[in-house]
């Protein structure tokens, strides 16, 4: 059974910084795309920022500068350092990843972790 599991949540003033981390664990071939999401109370879910296996990223435009995404293949898991956090990042954040594993591809959630920042 895979399993995303999400860490490094928790409450932060402005300006601050936090990093989440998620990990993919069991019986997988490899890990393609891994995302993070995040979804404010009253708002839709929505993409933070995406690596590839190889490594290449992309943020939407209100994080770039701000947050970095990062991944360690050998350990099948994904960091999202947030700098300059602001009001408007409060959000639960869900970790994303594409799984291959014996059932072929299959695309995998976290069970999302709370960040909430104060003014």
């Amino acid at each position: 059974q895979v399993q995303l599991v999400e860490s490094g949540g928790g409450l932060v003033q402005a300006g601050g910084s936090l990093k989440l981390s998620c990990t993919v664990s069991g019986k997988i071939f490899s890990v393609n795309d891994m995302s993070w999401y995040r979804q404010a109370p009253g708002k839709q879910r929505g993409l933070v920022a995406t690596i590839t296996r190889g490594g290449t990223t992309n943020y939407v435009d209100s994080v770039k500068g701000r947050f970095i995404i990062s991944r360690d293949n050998a350990n099948n898991t994904v960091c999202l350092q947030m700098s300059s956090l602001q009001t408007e990042d409060t959000a639960v954040y869900y970790c994303n990843a594409d799984v291959y594993n014996y059932s072929g591809k299959r695309n995998y959630w976290g069970q999302g972790t709370q960040v909430t920042v104060s003014s």
